[in-house]
């Protein structure tokens, strides 16, 4: 593919980069690859395509940090940026939708609450990743990793009307960084919008517009 490159290490190791990382999931993709996961790995993906954050964030929630009530979760653990790295990350607050609450009850069901959600680690997730979709018979297989759910996330969002300073205070980005890498042009037919509604529940639903 033109968009893998091969580069080769000093002691003879191969590994391939991706030169385009724009690629994110059409939902009927989603909903193939994610019935090609084992069961135990579609916790990790149910998680990160429902909440769009990343997998170490994700890594460090606890059922103390879930307000199951109110529909929303607190993420103690975030990304910030090299040149910040003196300063303490700031947790990010963001609300989740009634169904994915459902699946989180039973996902902490019989855990304590300063236990961890038990979420795969990135390497076993992107393993997991490239068999599903293989499996699935997504072609272009190499075009995606973990970080591409998040993509898909947030596009979809975008592509059912969700104001854009939403988008961006949930994913934790400024407005100025999610226009230029994820406001992507609508490519979604309408009933590829009704599929990614049921796939995303009633997550901010009140602000979709079609």
């Amino acid at each position: 593919m033109t968009d893998i490159k091969e580069i080769t290490r000093s002691n003879g190791m191969k590994y391939s980069v991706r030169s385009n990382r724009d690629r994110f999931f059409y939902p009927k993709e989603w909903l193939s690859f994610y019935d090609c996961l084992k069961e135990s790995q579609k916790k990790t993906f149910d998680c990160l395509i429902s909440t769009g954050s990343r997998i170490n964030e994700l890594r460090h929630l606890k059922k103390e940090d879930i307000d199951l009530e109110n529909k929303r979760l607190i993420l103690k653990v975030t990304k910030i940026k090299a040149a910040k790295k003196e300063k303490s990350p700031r947790p990010r607050t963001i609300p989740f939708s009634t169904q994915f609450g459902k699946r989180l009850r039973s996902y902490f069901a019989n855990m304590k609450g300063d236990e961890y959600i038990g979420i795969l680690s990135t390497p076993a997730a992107n393993i997991a990743m490239k068999k599903a979709l293989i499996k699935a018979g997504i072609k272009d297989y190499q075009m995606f990793s973990i970080h591409n759910i998040r993509k898909t996330f947030i596009t979809w969002l975008v592509a059912i009307g969700t104001d854009g300073l939403m988008v961006a205070a949930h994913c934790g980005h400024s407005p100025q960084v999610s226009a230029q890498a994820y406001l992507s042009p609508d490519l979604f037919t309408h009933d590829e919008k009704v599929l990614i509604r049921e796939i995303l529940g009633d997550l901010y639903k009140k602000q979709e517009v079609y």
